[in-house]
């Protein structure tokens, strides 16, 4: 009798093993909607160049906790791609640039895949308007612009007026300060151009939950050159 309880405890220890084996010894961590992930940008960005699905690289500047553990360490890298492109009008019209974050690449070869999109901080220099993470460019009204192109004596005192919210045409200023002021105004209407190094926050909009990351995406692993002295 004993002998059949040995071998029952051996047969139900047997049909355990492979669960535990098999069982993740740490649950998969995740990062909830809303978490704000702060980078530096590694690839330049420019409003004249890049189009719609364009790929670009940031590293991840502060350290992200989940659960009151780093979970994505500062370096990690982000992938994201551009979504929209706008070009500055000839007279009117500021360029416009979205993009999108889609996943974080650690040292440690985990990946979170996520959708994230452009948020305002205070640590960042990019300016996003509306809810649609959208960065603008730089524009000048027509008052300032005439100033900068050295004319503004013939629009001030009265002398000219500002029509069509003081980006229009200029009125009273003769003829060549408004041919100076139309050549100024379409060569200084500026595109979107973000350097390497400018920050940025990501905030993510749907959840992400930690994975193996692809071998494409994988760190490499560092150089060792045996023969090297």
């Amino acid at each position: 009798m004993q002998g059949a309880h040995r071998i029952a405890g051996w047969a139900l220890a047997a049909m355990a093993a492979p669960a535990l084996l098999w069982a993740d010894p740490k649950p998969k961590v995740v990062l909830p909607a809303g978490t704000h992930i702060d980078v530096v940008l590694v690839s330049p960005l420019d409003s004249s160049v890049d189009h719609n699905g364009d790929g670009f690289t940031a590293k991840v500047e502060d350290p992200v906790f989940a659960g009151g553990e780093q979970v994505i360490p500062p370096g990690s890298t982000l992938r994201g791609h551009v979504t929209f492109v706008k070009l500055p009008g000839r007279m009117r019209g500021k360029a416009e640039m979205r993009l999108v974050a889609d996943e974080i690449v650690t040292k440690k070869g985990t990946a979170f895949v996520f959708t994230g999109q452009l948020g305002n901080s205070q640590t960042s220099s990019v300016k996003v308007k509306g809810n649609e993470g959208t960065i603008q460019g730089p524009s000048k009204t027509a008052k300032q612009t005439a100033k900068d192109a050295g004319i503004g004596a013939a629009i001030g005192g009265g002398g000219g007026v500002l029509v069509d919210g003081g980006t229009g045409a200029l009125y009273g200023a003769g003829a060549g300060a408004l041919v100076g002021l139309i050549s100024y105004l379409i060569k200084h209407h500026k595109n979107v151009v973000l350097q390497p190094g400018t920050e940025l926050t990501f905030v993510l909009t749907s959840s992400a939950t930690e994975t193996k990351a692809a071998a494409s995406h994988a760190p490499s692993a560092p150089f060792i050159c045996a023969t090297c002295p």
